[in-house]
């Protein structure tokens, strides 16, 4: 079968709207009004849908992975925005070696879970 695919993306919830947009609009991510209700993040050709609506347990079990290029850059520029000092619940953990390459993981204000990585060459 034959896809043919442009996009594809996720939607994500979040335990209070205007804080997880002004989160993600501060991680780098350009938001696209959808709704009162949603709204599209994107970066560099790709996003997700973010809703104002929380369901615990499904976004304490939502995980998204990104791959990217430099990741200890990446990480350095993260750590630099200081999101954790300026948003309750947002966690982020320090780079980590894996058999198949490097991740780090961020928390976001609702407690779902990122990974950003960089896989081996």
């Amino acid at each position: 079968m034959q896809h043919q695919a442009k996009s594809i993306r996720a939607f994500i919830g979040a335990k209070n709207f205007p804080v997880s947009q002004k989160f993600y609009r501060d991680l780098g991510f350009t938001e696209h009004l959808v709704s009162p209700d949603m709204s599209y993040f994107e970066t560099e050709g790709m996003g997700f849908y973010l809703q104002d609506a929380y369901v615990r347990d499904w976004v304490d079990n939502t995980m998204l992975f990104m791959e990217v290029d430099g990741l200890e850059r990446h990480w350095n520029e993260l750590n630099g925005l200081e999101l954790p000092a300026k948003y309750e619940n947002v966690r982020l953990s320090p780079i980590r070696t894996e058999h198949w390459g490097k991740e780090y993981f961020l928390h976001d204000p609702s407690g779902m879970l990122w990974h950003f990585g960089e896989f081996r060459k």
